[in-house]
């Protein structure tokens, strides 16, 4: 019966000039029809047989071949400038980048000394932050970084601060900030002790974090501290003299063989992917560039990494910064503090 229904409409198709082509053998054999199996019955009448097909056939041709839209991409594109003014797009941070050139130019390695410092070196350099009288008016990475956010920036980071208020409190997000920073000073603190430990051979890196609360941050970069030797400064400031701004670098050393600036970070939510650390790389690249122009270091680093350690012990994410891509930081990191100039 099906098959039937099928031929009638593929001659009803031809006969109204809506379909020339007949329908493909395909569909027969896909159902194993057969003319024998066709279930004769009396033909019905169809309403679309009392219509004189060629007639409005010819009709639809003639409307449809004559219709011409007035409108057209072009058109509405006018019409709408017209009513409402040009489209204007919003630029993203590295398109405003990309589309200026920088005021501010400076290499990241410093040509007058050498690439790397090979030998025999002392203690890990620690220079302490003097905040007296001729260096107050120089302004922190920190600062520069958190004065330049982009608008975007600032608005998933005022949102973010609206929702833990909501669920916390004043008070209580008060103390939810004090608790991060007590946890990130003695997980550097433990990470200090454990990378000196192995040069003063007089400490068990084992007990050296003290404090329970950083456990787990301290098990998280377990592996990582395995691979780090020949720490060169360790909780050190860094100033770049001509562009006027400084930093406190967490560590300088080698992580397999290859001498970083290497910044520790805790985090509450895994980060395996570097745009997951935000502006990290970019306070990395101005402490390197700061290192190589500071006199209180005789070598020059052009690699940098980033550690993100995690309170349950899970292991941390590593995200390296060969050379290549740590110079590309560091002129985006030259635009935020043309930024911050700018601003003053």
């Amino acid at each position: 019966m099906y098959g039937y229904q099928l031929l009638r409409f593929g001659k009803h198709l031809t006969s109204t000039g809506f379909a020339s082509r007949r329908i493909p053998l395909c569909v027969y054999h896909s159902q194993n029809f057969s003319a024998f199996n066709f279930s004769l019955s009396p033909k019905r009448n169809s309403p679309y047989s009392l219509v004189d097909s060629g007639r409005y056939s010819s009709l639809i041709k003639s409307v449809v071949k004559s219709r011409v839209s007035s409108q057209t991409p072009e058109t509405l594109e006018v019409e709408n400038e017209q009513i409402y003014g040009p489209v204007v797009e919003s630029q993203t941070e590295v398109q405003r980048h990309e589309s200026r050139e920088p005021k501010l130019i400076w290499p990241l390695i410093n040509c007058d000394r050498a690439v790397t410092f090979e030998g025999n070196f002392g203690p890990p350099t620690r220079i302490s932050l003097e905040r007296g009288q001729g260096r107050s008016s120089v302004p922190s990475v920190t600062r520069i970084l958190q004065k330049t956010l982009s608008p975007e920036q600032l608005f998933y980071l005022e949102r973010w601060k609206k929702r833990m208020i909501a669920d916390l409190g004043e008070e209580g997000f008060k103390e939810y900030s004090e608790c991060l920073f007590r946890q990130g000073k003695l997980f550097h603190n433990a990470v200090e002790a454990i990378l000196t430990a192995e040069k003063a051979k007089d400490t068990d890196p084992s007990g050296a974090f003290g404090s329970p609360e950083v456990e787990g941050f301290v098990d998280s970069i377990s592996q990582i501290l395995e691979d780090v030797s020949e720490v060169r400064a360790i909780e050190s400031t860094v100033q770049h003299g001509a562009m006027n701004y400084l930093g406190i670098v967490d560590c300088v050393a080698r992580y397999k063989g290859v001498l970083c600036v290497i910044e520790w970070k805790t985090s509450e939510r895994p980060k395996p992917y570097l745009s997951n650390t935000y502006d990290n790389p970019l306070q990395v690249a101005a402490y390197a560039g700061a290192l190589n122009n500071d006199d209180n270091y005789n070598y020059q680093v052009e690699n940098g990494l980033i550690v993100v350690a995690y309170k349950d012990g899970s292991p941390a994410h590593v995200h390296q910064l060969g050379s290549k891509q740590l110079l590309e930081f560091w002129q985006k990191w030259l635009f935020r503090l043309e930024d911050f100039v700018e601003q003053k």
